[in-house]
């Protein structure tokens, strides 16, 4: 369940980052009320995967996953250009997850 948590602190985290480029400085207020609630949500879902999952290795997940996709988001809905070294980046950030995943013991509790 604790990684079911996780998956809506990350899923809300990137709705509200998404919206908070679209409150234009908190100057709109529908985009800045899904951004606030977003994190709201995020933060709270954290905090009960938290309960399981060691915070290095949530945290790790959060913004290896959250990354990844905020990034496919802005390629895809806004036309943010990526090059090389950003793949490459970005590449590397989920190899780290993958490896303290599957070979770090701080992932077992």
């Amino acid at each position: 369940m604790s990684y079911l948590y996780l998956a809506l602190a990350i899923l809300s985290e990137v709705v509200a980052t998404s919206f908070l480029k679209a409150s234009d400085g908190f100057t709109r207020t529908g985009p800045t009320l899904i951004m606030a609630a977003g994190y709201g949500a995020a933060f709270y879902c954290l905090s009960l995967a938290l309960r399981d999952i060691p915070t290095g290795i949530a945290y790790a997940i959060w913004s290896g996953v959250g990354i990844v996709l905020i990034t496919v988001l802005a390629w895809t809905l806004r036309g943010e250009r990526l090059d090389a070294a950003a793949l490459i980046g970005m590449a590397l950030i989920v190899a780290g997850v993958v490896v303290m995943n599957l070979f770090s013991g701080s992932a077992r509790h």
